[in-house]
This record gives C-alpha cells, structure tokens and sequence, in this order.
C-alpha cells in the first residue's frame, strides 16, 4: 500500500492504533515524548466487547495467564473499622460475566511487543506542528526532524498535542468533574493482598489498592473549580496533594510519607473530554484525547482499545477510504461513548467521593 501513518502517543490507544493499522497494511510510525512506555498506573480491566478485541490481537492466553483476582473490596472507618464489605467474585464467568484485571504495564509491554518489530518507534521527541496539505500532512518534530505522512492519529491522552493544534485548546472540550485524583505506586503490600480499601471524608477519598506484592495508593478531593497547576511539574503536584491531605483521618499520614518519598507519582483532574467529531481531514483522534471518560468509569484503557478497534473496523468497512471511515467511526462508535460517559458522571464520582457526612453513610449501608 506504502501509504504511512504517523500515531502520536504509545499508550494504549497509540498501541492499538499502530497494531491494527499495520495489520491494514500501512506504513506506521509511533512518536512518544518520553524515553520508553510511560509506566505506572492503576490495573486495567479488560471486559465485554473488549475481550473479542484483545482476542483479535492474539493477546487473550497472555492476559488470562497474568490476570490479577481481587477478593474483596472493604470500606473504612477513622478507627479502621470495616463499615462495608463487597466480595468480589473470584470467577465471574459463572454469572456470564467475564472480567481480566491485568496490571497496566504488565499489558503495555505484551501490546509493544505484538508491534515492536513492524512499527518505526520515535521516543524522546513529538509534534512540535501539523500542516495539512492535499495529499496528506506535512509535520514538524520538536527534534527537529520534518516529515509527511498520509494520516496522522492523536493517541496522546487528555493534553493531546494533536487535539491542540487540529481541533483547538483543550478547554473548549474538556469538561471538569470537580476531582481531582493522584496515583503513587509502592512496591510493597500495604494491606492485604488482592483487595481494596476505601476510606472517605467529605470531599476526600483515600483508597488502596493491593496485588502482586505491589499497592495503589490512589488520592481524590473535590474541588469546586480548576486548580491553575503545571501538569508537567511533579513537585507542585505532589504540594497540591499533601496540603489537600494532611490532617484526615484513617492511615493517611502514612501514606502522604510514601506519596512524598515514592518514584512514581502522577497527578490529573477527573474530566471528560467531549467533541462533536473525533476527526478533521486526514487526522483523528483516539482513546482520552478524543473521549476521556475519566478515571471514575474505570475504563480509560479499554476505552482506548476499543476505540482503535472501532477505527479500524471503520477502515476495513470502507475499503481504506479515510474520510468515509472517520465518518463511520464517528457515527458507529459514538453511542457507546456517551452511554459510558453519562454513567462515569452520574455515578462513578458521586459513589468514589461522596461530599457530606449523610451521603458518605448513605453509600456505605447501600
């Protein structure tokens, strides 16, 4: 075919982008601002329709053989008292409902090597401009390098730079919802292994997460407006996070020492990212950068590999045509977006972190 495509971002969606468009028989080029994978990150889940994808890709035995099985999640008290306790199912394909939790790096490395060998990786640089002419789009690299390619796909999550510069600023599709959340990862069990502890105040939330001799420290508070921050700067993150935290109740002074001492920390708001289209002549947008659903759905990675599916899907249904398959895309994948979207807003974010006293007991006796 030699038509080349130029995917930014190597998460998930730029993954599976770059899997499947080679599979098409394109040319692919992936380019990541950092070094190598970005790691770190809670599990993923991989369910419904996902499955027959992650099966289409060849990497189904790989998760089934790496899935984490989570026991129990247990809701606190200040005296560390469990007030709720769900069992979770430890096979759920008895009640027809699959479920693989995987860790996220554990799945980000089997997805880069189902592509390492076919696919050209660029790491340590990005798309400093997009130019698009009629016979494709000439791009600018911030190293420097200039090239040309057929189609150019933004993989490149919440602050996509291919969003950016194609589409517009991010605040006129992101759509805050009051949270903010930070992830820190500690190589150590700080609970018992395979289950979750929550533990809330109003307008707080503290929850951990425990697998594989390895703990989620994850940490939300609700904020009426958006914090002006550097989503670049860590050390203000982390500020940000500890001046939030210090005087909760339950563990949380010890856990804002290992979030103060941690290696691996990152700090977002919960949004949701909405456009009336996902493409624009010869790009288009896939997974957060397009349609973030935010954390709260606990969907973020499969989202994103569903939506590479779906594009792809729209590509091979329309004969390579691009504008009839971003057209497809839009209109075929659409509906599930928004169902996914409502759900994340209506409920993820009122059950994770509840804003008064009254609504915190509420949830816990439901």
């Amino acid at each position: 075919m030699n038509k080349s495509i130029l995917v930014s971002g190597a998460s998930f969606a730029g993954l599976s982008t770059a899997y499947w468009m080679k599979k098409l028989g394109y040319n692919v080029t992936v380019v990541e601002i950092a070094e190598g994978l970005k790691k770190g990150g809670t599990p993923v889940n991989i369910r419904g329709n996902t499955i027959d994808i992650v099966k289409r890709m060849g990497l189904f035995d790989q998760i089934q053989s790496n899935r984490i099985t989570m026991e129990m999640m247990e809701i606190k008290n200040s005296d560390d008292v469990t007030e709720r306790l769900d069992i979770i199912q430890n096979d759920n394909e008895q009640l027809g409902e699959a479920e693989y939790e995987i860790e996220r790096d554990v799945l980000l490395n089997m997805m880069l090597e189902a592509v390492k060998d076919d696919v050209e990786f660029i790491f340590g640089d990005s798309i400093a401009s997009l130019k698009e002419e009629s016979n494709g789009v000439d791009v600018a690299f911030k190293g420097g390098q200039k090239r040309s390619f057929d189609l150019v796909f933004g993989c490149d999550g919440i602050h996509s730079a291919v969003r950016k510069y194609c589409f517009g600023e991010e605040a006129e599709f992101s759509h805050f919802l009051k949270t903010y959340f930070s992830i820190t990862i500690v190589n150590k069990s700080l609970i018992r292994e395979n289950t979750t502890q929550m533990y809330n105040e109003p307008g707080k939330a503290v929850f951990l997460n425990a697998y594989n001799n390895k703990t989620d420290i994850v940490l939300c508070f609700f904020s009426e407006k958006e914090i002006p921050y550097d989503y670049r700067n860590e050390e203000q993150q982390r500020n940000i996070i500890v001046n939030q935290f210090s005087g909760l109740g339950w563990r949380t002074p010890e856990l804002l020492e290992e979030v103060k001492n941690s290696k691996t920390f990152y700090f977002d708001k919960l949004c949701q990212m909405k456009m009336a289209t996902w493409s624009k002549g010869r790009v288009a947008l896939v997974g957060d950068a397009g349609y973030c659903a935010s954390p709260a759905a606990g969907m973020g990675g499969s989202l994103a590999i569903d939506g590479a599916a779906a594009l792809a899907d729209a590509f091979q249904k329309c004969h390579g045509d691009f504008e009839l398959a971003f057209q497809e895309y839009n209109k075929s994948f659409r509906p599930f977006i928004e169902e996914v979207q409502a759900s994340a807003a209506k409920f993820g974010v009122e059950f994770l972190v509840p804003r008064t006293e009254e609504a915190i007991r509420e949830r816990n006796l439901q």
